[in-house]
């Protein structure tokens, strides 16, 4: 597919940067529709979603277009996997709690747990970013668990945009409302490439 070169009259950005202005919008579309917490999953879903049909098809990435497909993917379903999703990370908030407090084993327990919240957050990505997740998290979660221990690499490199995304939302708070896009985009190409 050949991409233009040059900006049209009134446009606000040029071809070579409309990829990372809608990446950045979408991160800001989905971090606003996950406050409510529930709707995490099926926000960073649409967000997988939105973004590969950005880069294949070339179609723009719009917010009308974002909230349609939100609407869309807002299902009991959905609800519930946002209420799994609330439920284990207060439980890995309180482990690492007690951990820190002393827990005798936290020097072996520590570790262990940043393991497995690094393979939870993988496997949740991987499971947005498959299509299945727009009607049966069941169906998308099963080959995404699969799939982060087969496919290491892969893995890999979606723990290493998370630890980043972490580390940048860290470092700058307001970036945590843009780094949804960045990682929807790094969900989707793991799936594709490696």
């Amino acid at each position: 597919m050949a991409t233009a070169t040059k900006r049209e009259p009134g446009e606000l950005f040029g071809p070579r940067l409309a990829l990372f202005a809608d990446v950045l919008a979408v991160g800001l579309a989905t971090a606003a529709a996950s406050l409510p917490l529930l709707t995490a999953p099926a926000a960073m879903s649409t967000a997988c979603a939105v973004l590969d049909r950005r880069v294949r098809q070339d179609a723009p990435a719009t917010a009308g277009g974002y909230v349609r497909a939100l609407r869309s993917r807002l299902r009991p379903g959905d609800l519930l996997a946002g209420a799994g999703l609330l439920a284990g990370g207060a439980l890995l908030v309180f482990n690492a709690l007690a951990a820190g407090a002393g827990l005798p084993g936290a020097a072996v327990f520590r570790p262990a747990l940043h393991a497995v919240a690094g393979l939870l957050a993988v496997v949740l990505l991987r499971a947005c970013a498959r299509p299945e997740s727009a009607t049966s998290w069941r169906a998308a979660l099963r080959p995404a668990a699969y799939e982060a221990v087969s496919r290491p690499r892969a893995s890999a490199v979606l723990l290493l945009a998370v630890a980043t995304a972490a580390v940048c939302a860290w470092a700058y708070p307001p970036l945590a409302f843009l780094v949804p896009g960045p990682l929807a985009i790094a969900a989707r190409a793991t799936e594709h490439h490696l």
